[in-house]
């Protein structure tokens, strides 16, 4: 399912004012992810991700961040339920530019704070993290980010950082 059927005034929805790039808006869909949703918004509520920064960009794929550590190993106290097909939830939301999802490692209720936005289409992603809204204002920003010079690790050069995230 594309995000645009599930787009609504009632969805909440996240500022993101990322240092030196601008804001960005996103929806979020607690009918796909519940869960997700409920444990996002708590983050952001409890100011997690203020500090932040972007510690995995790839360019045509996504970039990714909620990470304390800031090298892709770190993640809040808590691991939710991974709201994903293979996990046995329906999510029907795709893997498309725009999207934002939850990062875990290999096991598939290991979710905690990091979430990744898709820069391109993902589909082979699909049924395998949890999807649970999209970027509704300020693509171009991801796009900004997606191109920033990288390691080959995919770190950023210099930090991406998420100077503040509020509920709107």
């Amino acid at each position: 399912m594309k995000y645009n059927a599930l787009l609504n005034e009632i969805n909440p929805r996240i500022q993101m004012k990322i240092q030196d790039f601008g804001t960005i808006v996103l929806e979020l869909f607690p009918k796909v992810a519940p869960r997700t949703v409920e444990n996002f918004i708590n983050l952001v509520q409890n100011k997690f991700y203020d500090g932040l920064i972007f510690h995995r960009i790839i360019e045509g794929f996504m970039i990714q961040g909620g990470d304390p550590l800031g090298n892709g190993t770190g993640g809040s106290k808590d691991h939710i339920i991974g709201e994903f097909q293979s996990n046995g939830v329906e999510n029907p939301l795709e893997h498309t530019r725009g999207v934002i999802s939850m990062a875990r490692s290999y096991f598939p209720n290991s979710a905690s704070s990091q979430f990744f936005i898709m820069h391109g289409d993902a589909s082979h992603l699909d049924g395998q993290y949890a999807a649970f809204g999209c970027v509704i204002e300020g693509i171009g920003i991801i796009d900004q980010i997606a191109s920033v010079p990288t390691d080959v690790n995919d770190k950023p050069l210099k930090n991406v950082c998420i100077e503040r995230v509020v509920l709107l």
